[in-house]
């Protein structure tokens, strides 16, 4: 499969990859090496994870990092409850302490958390790890293994090797930098909002019955509207659930009812100081940038 196979497979899927993307996508398949995207929320890192699974119908395994995520969270952690009825059970029928720690240190007693759960199937699925930014840099430590060799280590049960490998896919939101050692184990790809025409191609792949003309008005106003000083600017996601707003609304021109339109605005805006940032007069002129 090429890079330009790939590219068609995920816009059959629904996602609008660049050529950069789609090659980094390409060269981390053909490797078998984990693909780093690092960008601005809402520009379709988590999405194109998701699309993967669906072109490859594999199963989709998700880590949603955050800070204190730990080993018990995100690997293995052992079944206590059930550990404590079987010593219970054990001590009653006399059995060795020898034989008890075998036995309720066995997989039998473990919790599979993502990352072991993702090596340990059959048909490799897409492991997503979600916001590795946002987890404390001691967690990289925990994936340097599992990235390098896949293969992970557990005290009382030894070294687990993958059964199949994952198809890695880490996103990055520019919380904090990551590690020299992480990202030499990556393919590594900065994903930018899209430039206006690929994002009139998006709108038209999810709203093909969109007139033209509304359609060059809404990517318009949004990529006007990333232009001003604002705390959280609007993604990809937020530019479709504004426009699914706008056509249940019946609006079939941003210019029709100032009042209404700025009603909607609550689609992009996400922060109250970016919401007071665009009043109606903004909206408006952002409107005659759009036309």
């Amino acid at each position: 499969m090429t890079w330009t196979d790939i590219k068609s497979d995920l816009a059959g899927a629904g996602y609008v990859a660049s050529d950069e993307l789609a090659m980094a996508v390409h060269i981390s398949q053909t490797l078998s090496r984990p693909l780093l995207l690092e960008g601005a929320a809402g520009v379709g890192k988590t999405q194109i994870a998701k699309t993967l699974a669906q072109i490859l119908d594999t199963r989709l395994i998700r880590l949603q990092c955050y800070e204190g995520l730990d080993a018990a969270t995100s690997i293995y952690e052992w079944n206590y409850q059930r550990q404590l009825l079987s010593i219970r059970v054990a001590a009653e029928e006399d059995v060795a302490s020898a034989e008890i720690e075998d036995r309720i240190f066995s997989e039998k007693y473990l919790l599979k958390r993502p990352l072991l759960e993702a090596i340990q199937q059959d048909v490799p699925p897409v492991l997503l790890i979600d916001e590795i930014d946002r987890a404390d840099e001691e967690f990289e430590a925990y994936l340097l293994e599992l990235l390098s060799d896949f293969q992970i280590s557990i005290p009382e049960l030894g070294t687990i090797v993958a059964t199949t490998r994952p198809h890695v896919v880490l996103t990055a939101n520019g919380t904090r930098d990551l590690s020299d050692a992480l990202r030499r184990r990556c393919i590594y790809s900065f994903v930018d909002y899209p430039d206006k025409r690929t994002e009139l191609v998006i709108l038209k792949t999810h709203f093909s019955q969109l007139n033209g003309h509304l359609a060059e008005q809404i990517v318009g106003f949004v990529q006007a509207l990333r232009k001003e000083d604002l705390e959280k600017k609007p993604g990809v996601a937020e530019l479709l659930d504004w426009t699914a707003a706008i056509s249940g609304l019946g609006i079939n021109d941003l210019s029709d009812d100032p009042a209404t339109l700025q009603a909607t605005l609550v689609c992009l805006l996400k922060t109250q100081a970016d919401q007071a940032a665009v009043p109606t007069e903004v909206a408006q002129r952002l409107v005659g940038k759009a036309a």
